[in-house]
């Protein structure tokens, strides 16, 4: 695993502060990671504003005591920099093979290649069994994951996402 303090970076829960910068790492990140593999103009159309509002609401209500059970997302920081998220909580579906879902991991494209990913997927799963959602031809991300142990399970899903049909396979790990 991978030291913090080797890296230069400050892993930390998220606060309903870090709204604006958490905001705009996800939007940036999706222009990036998913250039090709979702329409540009609903790329193009991702308001960090409108983002930065729905995390304050997420990060006021997860921040409560005894909100646990509806998730936790911790940042990445590089200094004052932040550079990455993740989120997990409980499987969103009935039919999980797990009960803990890793929900979100995104790290800014300029930290790609370091150990930030590797940091927010401990904090936000540790070594536990879980599983999560991954864009099909996302390879990049896919090829992060498996170096962490995930794998495809043969689930499939077809989620809309600003009104274009986005298909999504599921890796597990801790099989």
């Amino acid at each position: 695993m991978a030291d913090p303090a080797t890296t230069g970076l400050t892993i930390r829960r998220a606060v309903p502060d870090d709204a604006g910068r958490l905001s705009e790492v996800h939007v940036r990140t999706w222009q990036i990671a998913y250039a090709g593999l979702i329409p540009q103009a609903v790329l193009d159309s991702l308001d960090i504003v409108a983002r930065a509002a729905r995390w304050r609401t997420t990060l006021e209500s997860t921040s409560r005591p005894g909100a646990g059970a509806r998730g936790r997302t911790w940042v990445a920081l590089e200094g004052d920099d932040l550079v990455g998220f993740s989120s997990s909580g409980p499987a969103r579906e009935e039919q999980a093979p797990w009960p803990l879902e890793l929900w979100a991991l995104y790290v800014h494209p300029r930290r790609h290649g370091t150990d930030a990913g590797r940091l927010l997927a401990d904090a936000a799963i540790g070594d536990l069994p879980a599983f999560l959602w991954v864009l099909d031809g996302n390879d990049r991300a896919i090829r992060f994951y498996e170096k962490i142990g995930f794998a495809f399970d043969g689930a499939t899903k077809d989620e809309r996402h600003g009104g274009v049909m986005l298909h999504e396979r599921r890796m597990v790990r801790g099989i």
